[in-house]
C-alpha cells in the first residue's frame, strides 16, 4: 500500500489529523466543523492573539461562541503559529486571503507565505487543499512548482486539491456542513482524497473535473452576484433621479414567478469576495487578449457608490444650510451586512474615509463592532457609540449604512435631525429621511 492509499484509508477511517492554515471567518467555521465530526484538528494563523485566544477558550467571531471553541477543544482541538507543525498533518487546507492591491491586482502574498513556510514541513501522503478564491490556474501555475521542486507529485506520493469557501457569514439557512462543495483534483487520485477529506464534514461533494474549473466556478458565482447587484445599484441612481422609489419597483418586480431574481442595491459592496473576486477575472483574462468589460463595469458602478452616498450626505446636509467640513455625522452599521460583525471590505469605512477627507466629524455606532477594528488601509481610533435619544439628537446626520434589526428605528426616526438611508430601511417621505 502507497503513501496515497494509506492517506485514504486514513480519511475514510477519520483518523487524519487536519490542519486549517488560516482561522479567520473562513477557517475557524471549517476547523470547529471537523472537530464536530471527531477529526482531530490544527488550527495555524500567524497572529499569535488568535492564537492564545482561541486556546484559551475565547473567540474572536461573534457567531462562533466561546462554547463551540471549548466543544472543540474537547475533541482535540488547538491553535499555533509554529508552522514547522505542518508535518503533525495529514490534510492541510489552506483558508487565508487574497485581497487586492492598491492597484487593484490580486495579492497572493498571504497565500505564497503560507505555502512556503509548511513547504519545509511536508511529506509524503499528505493532502493540501487551497480553498481561498483566486484566479483560474493559481493551483497548477503557483503552488504544484513548488510541491515538484520538494519531490511532491501530486497522484503518485501527495495530494492537490481545489475546493473553494463559500461561506456566507450571518446566514442561518446555510451553515458550513450544508453547502455542497465543489472539488477539482490535480489528478483523479487527488479529487478521490480530496473528497475523502470532505466528506464527512459536508453534506454534499461536487467533483469536477480540475483545480482550473473549480477555480472559475468559485468566481463565476461572486461575479453573478456583483454584476446584478452593479445594475440595481445604477437602477437606483436613476430612480432617484426620477424621484422614483427603487425598493418599491423591486418589490413589485419580485412578483413576477419567473424570470426575476431580485437584488437590493446599496451603499457599495461589502465582505472579501463580492468586491473582490471579479477583478481576479478580469486579471486573468488580460493574459488571453480578454477585455471583460462587463465585469469591469459593474465593478466601476459597485466601486462609485460609497462617493453617490457621500454626495447624497452633502446635498442633504446643504439644503439644511449646512456643510460637510465641521458636521457631526454618526455612520449607523460598520459590518458590511446586517447582523453580524465582518467589515472586510465594508463600504460603511470607506463613507466614513471620504466624508472624514471633506473635515466631517465622524463616528459610528453598530452592536457587532464595539471598537474599529485594524485594517489594511483605514484607521480610525473609535468605539461604538451608544444610541439613546440624547446621543441621536447630537449629530448633524445619521448615515444607516448597514441596517443591522438590532438598531431602534423608530427612536431614530423620532430623534434624528436627518438621516440618509442608504438601504431602504425607513418609509420614504418623511421629512428628516433622505434615500440613498
Amino acid at each position: 500500500m502507497n503513501s496515497l492509499e494509506q492517506q485514504e484509508l486514513r480519511l475514510k477511517n477519520q483518523q487524519a489529523v487536519i490542519g486549517i492554515f488560516g482561522l479567520g471567518y473562513v477557517g475557524l467555521p471549517l476547523a470547529l466543523r471537523f472537530a464536530e465530526t471527531g477529526s482531530r484538528v490544527l488550527g495555524f494563523d500567524i497572529d499569535p492573539h488568535k492564537v492564545e485566544q482561541l486556546n484559551s477558550g475565547q473567540s474572536y467571531i461573534e457567531r462562533l461562541t466561546p462554547d463551540l471553541i471549548l466543544q472543540a477543544q474537547a475533541k482535540g482541538f488547538s491553535a499555533t503559529t509554529d508552522f514547522a507543525r505542518s508535518s503533525e498533518v495529514d490534510a492541510l487546507v489552506i483558508c487565508v486571503p487574497t485581497p487586492l492591491n492598491q492597484h487593484r491586482e490580486p495579492d497572493l502574498s498571504f497565500v505564497i507565505n503560507t505555502l512556503e513556510a509548511m513547504l519545509p514541513h511536508l511529506r509524503e501522503g499528505q493532502i493540501l487543499s487551497l480553498e481561498s478564491t483566486t484566479w483560474p490556474g493559481t493551483t497548477e501555475e503557483i503552488i504544484l512548482p513548488r510541491l515538484q521542486k520538494r519531490g511532491l507529485i501530486p497522484g503518485k506520493n501527495f495530494a492537490l486539491v481545489y475546493s473553494p469557501e463559500r461561506e456566507d457569514p450571518g446566514n442561518p439557512n446555510y451553515s458550513t456542513k450544508d453547502i455542497p462543495k465543489v472539488l477539482g483534483g490535480i489528478t483523479d487520485a487527488c479529487t478521490r482524497l480530496g473528497i475523502e477529506l470532505y466528506r464527512h464534514a459536508i453534506a454534499q461533494m461536487v467533483p469536477v473535473s480540475s483545480p482550473r474549473t473549480a477555480e472559475m466556478t468559485k468566481l463565476l458565482e461572486n461575479i453573478h452576484r456583483a454584476v446584478n447587484i452593479g445594475l440595481v445599484n445604477e437602477m437606483k441612481i436613476v430612480a432617484d433621479k426620477m424621484g422614483i422609489n427603487i425598493h418599491e419597483v423591486i418589490q413589485a418586480a419580485a412578483t413576477k414567478p419567473f424570470g426575476f431574481v431580485p437584488y437590493t442595491p446599496g451603499p457599495g459592496l461589502g465582505g472579501h469576495c463580492i468586491p473582490i473576486d471579479p477583478f481576479y477575472l478580469t486579471w486573468k483574462a488580460r493574459e488571453y487578449g480578454i477585455n471583460t468589460r462587463f465585469i469591469e463595469l459593474a465593478g466601476e458602478i459597485n466601486h462609485y457608490m460609497p462617493r453617490w452616498v457621500v454626495q447624497k450626505v452633502a446635498d442633504a446636509l446643504n439644503e439644511q444650510g449646512k456643510a460637510i467640513k465641521g458636521s457631526r455625522i454618526l455612520i449607523l452599521g460598520l459590518a458590511y451586512k446586517k447582523n453580524i460583525d465582518d467589515t472586510r471590505e465594508s463600504p460603511a469605512v470607506e463613507i466614513m474615509d471620504l466624508l472624514q477627507e471633506k473635515g466631517a466629524d465622524i463616528a459610528y455606532s453598530d452592536p457587532h463592532v464595539p471598537a474599529f477594528p485594524r485594517k489594511r488601509y483605514y484607521h480610525f481610533d473609535l468605539q461604538s457609540v451608544e444610541l439613546n435619544a440624547d446621543s441621536i439628537a447630537s449629530y448633524d446626520c445619521i448615515v444607516i449604512a448597514t441596517d443591522h434589526d438590532g438598531f431602534d428605528y423608530a427612536l431614530l426616526q423620532q430623534q434624528a435631525r436627518l438621516i440618509v438611508d442608504t438601504r431602504g430601511r425607513l418609509p420614504q417621505g418623511a421629512n428628516n429621511v433622505v434615500p440613498a
